[in-house]
């Protein structure tokens, strides 16, 4: 972690995140880092899908048709965040952290990461097999913070 926060410093890249199923522990993670200052810029725990809407203007349409938790939303709200933000690195968050709120087609520990670096978008599509809330959004957050440190070599 440490050395992803001073990759970035020395690259000068700065880093936006949009977190739902984490809640703010991305931004948290990032943050505890001393030098963070220098690079991070703005965290977004956008939960509910109102906010995902009102503050990251994914369209409402996605929502309804492919849910909150989706690869569509996470597009949305990784693309829009990068319109807000301006920064270099942007990382959006989104899934079901547990242990209720699954089904069969999404089941508990789905989770969909964006990143975009420049132009680039990449969605992934992670499952954590945990049933554990607290391990989800870790395991969760470890990921985003991998795939951050992948976009920038």
């Amino acid at each position: 972690m440490k050395s992803l926060i001073k990759s970035l410093i020395r690259k000068k890249i700065k880093i936006s995140v949009a977190e739902s199923c984490t809640g703010g522990l991305l931004a948290g993670a990032i943050t505890s880092i001393s030098g963070a200052s220098k690079i991070f810029n703005l965290g977004l725990i956008t939960y509910s899908n109102q906010a995902k809407i009102k503050i990251l203007k994914v369209n409402k349409k996605i929502i309804k048709k492919y849910g909150a938790v989706s690869y569509e939303c996470c597009y949305a709200m990784v693309d829009n965040l990068s319109k807000i933000s301006k920064t270099k690195i942007n990382v959006s968050v989104t899934g079901i952290a547990g242990p209720r709120g699954g089904n069969n087609k999404k089941p508990v520990g789905l989770v969909y990461i964006g990143v975009k670096k420049g132009n680039k978008i990449e969605i992934n599509r992670c499952f954590f097999k945990s049933k554990k809330r607290s391990l989800i959004q870790k395991a969760t957050v470890k990921k985003a913070l991998n795939l951050v440190l992948r976009a920038t070599k």
